[in-house]
């Protein structure tokens, strides 16, 4: 199995593209069409849990529009031909929150790559459960 073969990893990078053009301007129906239609999905997001595709769908279908997001940094992981992590660190615009993205990615005979799970997450000020260094 080849790790980070360029050509999985563009392919990758271009449904990762597709994803952030698409929810940048809420087109939801290509925000569906890229997740895998399928009840084992699950997508994490910042005020949800979502699990199975008609949830995840349900979601989509009741946001008004996605907060305006600037990309600070993308990695993206391949492992073998069909399976992928993208990672994303980006800043809402207006507010500076910091937000994590992770979308797993596989390839499905058929229908191509589809995300299979995503996890969305904001940065928060502080772990009162952290030793803080002094």
């Amino acid at each position: 199995m080849q790790i980070d073969d360029p050509a999985v990893i563009a392919e990758a990078r271009a449904v990762f593209d597709r994803y952030e053009a698409a929810l940048m301007a809420n087109d939801t129906a290509t925000l569906d069409a890229i997740f895998w239609n399928d009840p084992r999905t699950v997508r994490f997001g910042i005020t949800e849990i979502l699990y199975g595709h008609d949830a995840i769908r349900a979601f989509r279908a009741s946001v008004a529009h996605y907060a305006q997001r600037v990309q600070k940094r993308v990695h993206i992981t391949s492992f073998g031909a069909d399976f992928a992590c993208t990672h994303l660190e980006y800043e809402r615009v207006g507010t500076g929150l910091i937000g994590r993205e992770t979308k797993v990615m596989a390839r499905l005979p058929g229908l191509g790559w589809r995300v299979v799970s995503a996890h969305v997450s904001l940065l928060a000020g502080q772990d009162p459960g952290r030793r803080q260094r002094g």
